[in-house]
């Protein structure tokens, strides 16, 4: 499933920028989940989050990790901003 605003920002169908995507970060840590979605959307890169419902199958115990994703072609920029912001991977 593509999201509707993903093809909106891509300016085209969902395998131009969106056909392979690269896991960038995954942790229990919502707010470094948070901050890491805002730097990256500062610097014009756009990412997912996926997971993020998962609490319904844990019970909100936060045991298990959610996932920010970003488009292959931008994940060395991506990785770069996350380590200048020391924004590591658990």
């Amino acid at each position: 499933m593509v999201l509707p605003e993903l093809l909106i920002s891509t300016g085209g169908t969902p395998h131009d920028k969106w056909g392979s995507m690269k896991e960038l970060l995954r942790t229990t840590d919502p707010v470094k989940l948070a901050m890491a979605h805002a730097l990256l959307t500062n610097e014009g890169i756009t990412s997912f989050q996926m997971d993020v419902h998962m609490s319904v199958l844990e019970g909100s115990i936060g045991i298990l990790p959610r996932r920010l994703m970003v488009a292959d072609a931008d994940l060395a920029e991506a990785c770069q901003i996350l380590e200048d912001n020391e924004i590591g991977r658990e």
